[in-house]
């Protein structure tokens, strides 16, 4: 599974928005996703194998934080799509102003 896939999922998307503020273990997650455990589980293997999250050990608890690397490489694919709409949205509203 590669990062596109791996955050087409909600629930994948709503893990990564919660560890935007830092690593978690996957009790918290389960607590604040409404999800069963396995899930969660799940979930959070699949965000790692796409190298979206990483985790390290912190005695018995897993630590699950956002790796950003594999972010970036998202973020550079989807730059030139947002400037495209960017500058077709400028040019919509600049009509806009024109006819009123």
């Amino acid at each position: 599974m590669d990062a596109f896939e791996a955050i087409a999922e909600p629930n994948r998307r709503r893990i990564l928005d919660l560890l935007m503020s830092g690593e978690r273990p996957a009790g918290d997650l389960v607590g604040a996703l409404s999800i069963c455990q396995p899930a969660v589980s799940k979930h959070l293997r699949l965000l790692r194998e796409a190298g979206l999250v990483r985790v390290r050990a912190d005695g018995q608890r897993r630590l699950y934080s956002v790796e950003p690397r594999e972010l970036g490489a998202i973020e550079a694919w989807l730059r030139p799509h947002l400037e495209f709409w960017r500058g077709r949205l400028d040019a919509l509203e600049a009509h806009l102003d024109e006819e009123q």
